[in-house]
């Protein structure tokens, strides 16, 4: 099983961000959107796009939307350089290696694709029949959603991460009480841990739609940093408690373990545990564990990070 929210390889995500709301490349594919002419935009340098091109128009003009949107009205290919500030050629005929495998049926997206592959650069076709963007990086294909769709998206995973952390403030209860009572188990840790990277999985699923809401996404960032206040911040103290190694090393190994875990090991207390560092066959339910203190001094105290590392060398345990 795959993780709880596949990751989005990075050169797609700074793809992403070139075309997002509030950008001129995204004002004017959504001119082209609407107008249904349709378009294929190639972002590449122009020494390695030349031998694929044939005939065209030299523009070399700095992005301008309306510029732009009516050069999508001629049948060729628009080229701009890599980083999309800048429009190179239009009405180019683009001629990619035939050779490379293409699953798309029109001549607009498999020529996309093809040069995309071919160059491992970004190219981004724009249906006229159905209002579809497709982007094509590398190997990469991916269908932007519309605004309004991705909008709702993201409520829903707002309103899930919402619950998801009224559960994390239970179990982080939880474990605070019996800290005091000296009851801790290897479970209520691994409880905390558990909800803890549920809720971060929702953030970096809600983080990519921001990414693609672009300027009308400052809500949906708001309301995040609200649910995400303090998380990742206990993570770490909840793992300096209870790690068998609590140098900082140790801690940012855990963490990128934490992170990477499938969605089927995150659901189970022996995995995590034993990314912890205890043997895949401990009992979590029998097995007890004391806090060194690092949570309950950060909440509690105004100290520096020297002062509750001297207190907790000097007791050992909470």
């Amino acid at each position: 099983m795959d993780r709880l929210v596949p990751t989005m390889e990075e050169p797609l995500v700074e793809a992403l961000k070139m075309i997002a709301p509030g950008t001129l490349l995204r004002e004017a594919i959504d001119n082209i959107v609407r107008a249904r002419t349709g378009a294929l935009l190639v972002f590449a340098d122009e020494e390695k796009i030349r031998p694929l091109i044939s005939g065209g128009i030299d523009i070399d003009v700095a992005l301008r939307p309306m510029i732009l949107y009516e050069l999508a009205k001629m049948d060729g290919a628009i080229l701009l350089d890599r980083s999309g500030s800048h429009i190179l050629h239009a009405n180019v005929q683009l001629m990619p290696d035939a050779r490379i495998e293409s699953q798309e049926t029109g001549t607009r997206h498999r020529t996309a694709e093809r040069v995309a592959k071919q160059l491992d650069t970004l190219a981004i076709s724009i249906s006229a029949a159905r209002d579809v963007v497709t982007v094509y990086l590398g190997n990469i294909r991916y269908i932007m959603d519309p605004i309004r769709v991705i909008l709702s998206k993201a409520d829903q995973a707002l309103q899930t991460m919402e619950r998801f952390r009224n559960r994390l403030n239970q179990v982080v209860g939880a474990l605070s009480t019996l800290e005091f009572q000296q009851a801790v188990t290897l479970m209520d840790v691994v409880m905390v841990l558990q909800r803890t990277e549920m809720v971060l999985a929702l953030a970096r699923l809600i983080e990519r739609y921001i990414i693609e809401l672009g300027t009308e996404g400052r809500l949906v960032q708001l309301q995040l940093g609200e649910l995400l206040f303090n998380v990742r911040e206990d993570r770490t103290a909840v793992l300096m408690d209870y790690l068998p190694d609590p140098s900082p090393q140790r801690v940012q190994a855990v963490i990128r373990a934490l992170d990477s875990l499938r969605s089927e090991e995150l659901l189970s207390p022996e995995a995590i545990a034993e990314v912890l560092g205890y043997p895949r066959d401990v009992d979590v339910l029998e097995t007890r564990v004391s806090p060194r203190g690092y949570r309950m001094l950060s909440r509690v105290l105004r100290w520096g990070d020297q002062t509750i590392d001297n207190i907790v060398a000097r007791f050992g345990t909470l």
